[in-house]
């Protein structure tokens, strides 16, 4: 019986291993396992002389151009995004121009990368609103947290994705810029809760 050694990884150790190997099914018994080969020589002699593959690959490359491309022309074309996707953080207001947040402090509790920052006082009429609402987005890892958690849908994450600054304390974003972010986004924040409203 042949001992087999395991040499080198991969097809070396197939190449390797003898035509024929004497393995014992049972006490008494020996099978002969012949290995087959994977390529004749005639085959290996067609794709070499007649270079199918380069063949195959410029028909696959010809096939192409008859296709609609799948590249966008990016910034003026946009794709699709989902109702779901997680932008730019945005505060809402309701129709009546007042905002949302009554600063239950429920988002600033659940974030797990800590950053959001809420301080609230009491208005003389009892209601509970925030005074500072900030949020340091080179913190935010985008999980959505604190959306989820808000009862009254006030913190959001828009469709913006185009936020890029080109210092650090631009993405510093205060109260007056989340205000203004949900102002502008307001009427595609509102569509996009709607179209998810049933998975929720």
């Amino acid at each position: 019986m042949t001992s087999l050694k395991v040499m080198q990884p991969g097809l070396r150790l197939f190449q390797s291993l003898p035509r024929t190997l004497n393995v014992p099914l049972s006490r008494s018994k020996y099978y002969s396992i012949h290995k087959e080969d994977t390529d004749s020589f005639s085959d290996v002699a067609v794709n070499r002389s007649f270079l199918l593959e380069i063949i195959r690959a410029i028909g696959i490359t010809l096939s192409q151009f008859l296709r609609e491309p799948a590249t966008i022309n990016y910034p003026f074309e946009k794709g699709p995004l989902s109702p779901r996707f997680r932008g730019e953080h945005a505060l809402r207001r309701y129709p009546s121009g007042e905002e949302r947040c009554i600063a239950c402090k429920l988002c600033e509790a659940i974030c797990p990368a800590q950053a959001i920052t809420i301080e609230a006082e009491e208005r003389s009429d009892g209601s509970r609103r925030t005074t500072r609402y900030d949020i340091d987005m080179t913190k935010c890892i985008y999980c959505g947290f604190c959306q989820e958690a808000c009862p009254v849908d006030a913190i959001v994450e828009g469709p913006n994705f185009e936020f890029s600054t080109e210092t650090h304390e631009e993405l510093l974003y205060n109260k007056e810029k989340l205000l203004n972010n949900g102002d502008k986004w307001e009427s595609e924040i509102a569509s996009n809760i709607h179209a998810d409203h049933l998975y929720r």
